[in-house]
């Protein structure tokens, strides 16, 4: 069977989110005829917090999920960290998806000693060495990652689902996202891929991300303008439609 009720669609959350977070394009991708799924990766959700991650064990878990709804290749759609486990995911099963979306996401976190990269894991993890709570620290973040316009009603939902996380599986996250590094693949990927960002997005720049296509065979390269790294919610149709248009253009 060809066509969107065809095929299955995996959402891949970030670092502080869940499967909540994609509630809007379970929606929109439902009305337009696909399957959506989205995963709550281990620590998140309802599922029990965790201590380490690494991103061969997230991939291991999405495939598990995978294989255990039957979703025959799916169409997998990673945001922030779970853009990195998409990518993961291509490396680990080059042919068991239709296409990919790396949304927000970067190809490797650089070198953990770099400047930027003590800054992104000190300004993540130093509010909860210092005593605050994932809820305390969930409206600054949400103001730090989403453009001004972003819409108000998802604005709450992420504050709230992100005020939720375990601050054991939180620290698992950011520890993670230090070693991650999946340059070397980018050229050996062979589905279909869309690289989206918000033009705002400080997280996954949005000139870093138009290299990363450039090093993805065939990859489409969107920038979404005035949104900042959440264009999922801050934006929903705008984001979709870049999806939906992407999709279509690979007749899928």
């Amino acid at each position: 069977m060809s066509g969107p009720a065809a095929v299955p669609v995996v959402f891949l959350q970030g670092i502080g989110g869940a499967a909540k977070l994609w509630d809007p394009q379970v929606e929109s991708f439902e009305k337009a005829g696909y399957r959506p799924v989205a995963l709550d990766l281990p620590g998140y959700g309802a599922r029990p917090p965790v201590d380490t991650m690494t991103f061969d064990m997230l991939a291991e878990d999405v495939e598990q999920s995978v294989d255990r709804l039957g979703l025959e290749c799916p169409v997998i759609i990673g945001h922030s960290l779970g853009g990195m486990i998409a990518q993961s995911c291509l490396r680990r099963r080059p042919t068991g998806y239709r296409a990919a979306v790396l949304s927000g996401t970067s190809p490797a976190f650089g070198n953990p000693s770099g400047d930027f990269q003590k800054a992104f894991v000190a300004a993540r993890l130093g509010p909860l060495d210092e005593g605050r709570t994932m809820a305390d620290m969930a409206p600054d973040i949400a103001v730090q990652l989403m453009g001004p316009d972003a819409d108000p009603a998802n604005r709450a939902l992420m504050i709230d689902v992100m005020g939720a996380i375990s601050p054991r599986t939180y620290r698992a996250a950011v520890q993670c996202l230090v070693g991650f590094d999946e340059r070397a693949n980018l050229g050996q990927i062979g589905v279909p891929v869309l690289c989206l960002v918000g033009s705002l997005d400080n997280n996954a720049p949005p000139a870093m991300m138009e290299r990363m296509a450039g090093k993805i065979p065939g990859a489409t390269y969107v920038l979404l303008p005035g949104l900042g790294h959440m264009p999922n919610l801050e934006a929903p149709s705008a984001y979709d439609q870049a999806i939906f248009d992407f999709l279509r253009d690979a007749h899928i």
